[in-house]
């Protein structure tokens, strides 16, 4: 099995471990992960128009338009290192979205080659989110908050696997384990895709 380029979506809901899991799987895979609140972080940073925008719209207490949060992502996605492969997190998170990024793709002939669903019961994910709000001291992470964040993602980004789905692209993966058992999970269903590691992996 040679390695060829593998562009990928990791989707979960909170708790459900995706920004930790996508960083490993990036590493096995050599590829980049490109986290949709890092790239607005990045460009906030860094001071670029993209980045002002960005910044007005999050300092107003608004969430960033579809748009805009598309237009952030596809400058990122045209850099260098996502010319053989990346690792979405966090993008597409709704079906507006979703129509984004297939503009985009189908505009440099490509498309994503599979879609990891971090599947973790709603009981497991309220119970790793009050974990983690106790060792960080966040006093947010109420049940009504956890409960919103819960329902965008249901409501939301959810139906995007419907999408995905019927393009037979989806790998739902039990994400309930260790850190290694679940990124073991992952990759196996990757090359079980025809998908191979990095060689520096």
């Amino acid at each position: 099995m040679t390695a060829r380029p593998v562009r990928l979506l990791i989707v979960g809901p909170q708790g459900s471990g995706k920004g930790t899991q996508g960083v490993r799987i990036a590493e096995a895979f050599g590829i980049p992960v490109i986290s949709t609140g890092d790239v607005f972080r990045a460009n906030v940073a860094e001071g670029t128009d993209l980045g002002r925008q960005v910044k007005s719209i999050i300092d107003a207490g608004h969430l960033v338009p579809d748009e805009l949060t598309s237009a952030v992502v596809r400058d990122r996605l045209a850099q260098p290192d996502a010319e053989d492969g990346f690792l979405l997190d966090g993008y597409p998170r709704n079906l507006a979205q979703v129509l984004h990024l297939d503009e985009y793709l189908e505009g440099r002939d490509e498309q994503l080659d599979a879609v990891i669903v971090l599947a973790v019961p709603r009981e497991e994910s309220i119970a790793r989110l009050h974990k983690r709000a106790a060792e960080q001291g966040r006093a947010d992470d109420t049940d009504e908050v956890i409960a919103a964040r819960l329902s965008i993602y249901e409501n939301e980004t959810a139906p995007i696997l419907g999408v995905y789905g019927t393009r037979g692209i989806v790998a739902e993966v039990d994400g309930v384990g260790s850190l290694d058992e679940v990124a073991g999970r992952i990759v196996d269903a990757l090359e079980a895709r025809g998908f191979a590691r990095s060689a520096a992996a």
